[in-house]
């Protein structure tokens, strides 16, 4: 089904995996396009209740395959046609997303993983904004995500300098959740997103929502959509759940409906 990528379900937890390791798992047109397709596919299964985008490897994702561009390319078009769809379906996914950084997250790589909602990082893992290198603007959504994550001084000193931050720092600087050793790196990961997976599916998607939302709107704005999604909340079969299971000094079972 998929060439560029791997992608399964297992226990409610898609798993996509960037799958071109020889190539540091750098993006081509194709695998633009079926990250875009698993990232509706899982969008759209009830059964799917977290997704985990890692790469095989060495590396999480190297940004674009240079090995594509050529001097005549229009890297404009590049965005709107290949780029754009696959960001804005992350973008609306509206259930919670893992970045499993397990090494290098370069250029367009480095946008992905930030465009995700948590980042669990190797300790051999790497950011860098290599835009800059190649005298382009970071892109794939990268300047909208990054100021957000560390502040507007930061991220023009990280967009403009280009240098290669550790795990450790990312952590530091709020671009990544979590380093995690080497040693324990799946488990890690695993116990993680079956934590986000047994959540109430419903209000992590409205919180991701609002979150969103409260970025371009007035205060007076925000509480109305407040309301508006805590009315959607409180219908859910896991709120009622929640409250029975408070009363019941128990903890919830969630089901995501």
């Amino acid at each position: 089904m998929y060439e560029t990528i791997h992608y399964e379900v297992r226990d409610r937890i898609a798993w996509l995996t960037l799958n071109r390791p020889d190539k540091l798992n750098a993006f081509t047109e194709q695998m633009n396009r079926e990250i875009t397709k698993a990232l509706k596919q899982a969008a759209n299964d009830e059964n799917v209740r977290c997704l985990v985008i890692t790469g095989a490897g060495r590396a999480f994702c190297s940004g674009e395959d240079l090995g594509g561009v050529t001097e005549e390319m229009n890297h404009g078009e590049v965005l709107r046609t290949r780029y754009a769809p696959m960001m804005k379906t992350l973008y609306h996914f509206e259930k919670p997303v893992v970045a499993a950084v397990n090494g290098v997250a370069a250029g367009a790589g480095m946008s992905l993983a930030i465009a995700c909602d948590f980042r669990l990082v190797s300790e051999k893992a790497s950011f860098v904004e290599a835009f800059i290198h190649v005298g382009l603007i970071p892109d794939a959504g990268n300047l909208y995500y990054l100021p957000r994550l560390v502040g507007h001084a930061k991220a023009l000193e990280l967009a403009i300098l280009g240098e290669k931050i550790s795990a450790q720092k990312a952590v530091e600087l709020g671009l990544a959740t979590a380093v995690v050793p080497e040693q324990s790196w799946e488990e890690e990961v695993q116990r993680f997103a079956d934590r986000l997976a047994n959540m109430p599916t419903k209000a992590v998607g409205l919180i991701k929502r609002y979150l969103r939302e409260s970025w371009h709107c007035t205060f007076e704005d925000y509480l109305e959509k407040e309301a508006y999604g805590q009315r959607i909340a409180g219908l859910t079969e896991d709120h009622r759940e929640g409250i029975r299971a408070f009363f019941e000094k128990r903890s919830p079972s969630f089901q995501g409906k």
